[in-house]
């Protein structure tokens, strides 16, 4: 195994904070009481109300394997790669349940699509950027 470039830890460092940010989202939209939700705008009330179940725990598997693969990037394992995977099928399945069945593609709203682009590019980059830390050896 050989030492990594200093450019590839920066990018695993970056990503892992990018990842805990999600990670800190995820768990503040779990614990947002009934209160909270009342203060929404309607149509937001109403999309937090539409999401499936699977969709919120789909979100949930999208940043914790992408908090996990991060680490590994940064241990230099290269079980990053699998969790990169397991990461962007909870990206899929939460987009799924969010533009699909929730009904955000009918808000007219641009930015969740912006946003939730950002997360299916980045977690496509991860997955781009462990494979290649595997092909260098940079990963055991």
């Amino acid at each position: 195994m050989s030492k990594p470039p200093l450019w590839f830890t920066l990018l695993a460092a970056v990503a892992l904070v990018w990842n805990l940010a999600g990670l800190f989202a995820v768990v503040a939209d779990l614990r947002l009481s009934a209160a909270d939700i009342a203060a929404m705008p309607a149509q937001q009330q109403a999309l937090y109300a539409a999401r499936p179940l699977w969709s919120v725990l789909a979100s949930v598997v999208a940043v914790g394997g992408g908090t996990l693969g991060c680490l590994a990037l940064l241990l230099r394992r290269r079980w990053a790669v699998p969790l990169f995977y397991l990461s962007i099928v909870g990206v899929v399945l939460q987009d799924i349940g969010i533009f699909l069945v929730a009904g955000a593609a009918r808000s007219g709203n641009p930015v969740p699509f912006v946003l939730q682009g950002l997360v299916l590019a980045v977690a496509i980059g991860l997955i781009a950027l462990a494979r290649r830390g595997v092909a260098r050896s940079w990963l055991s």
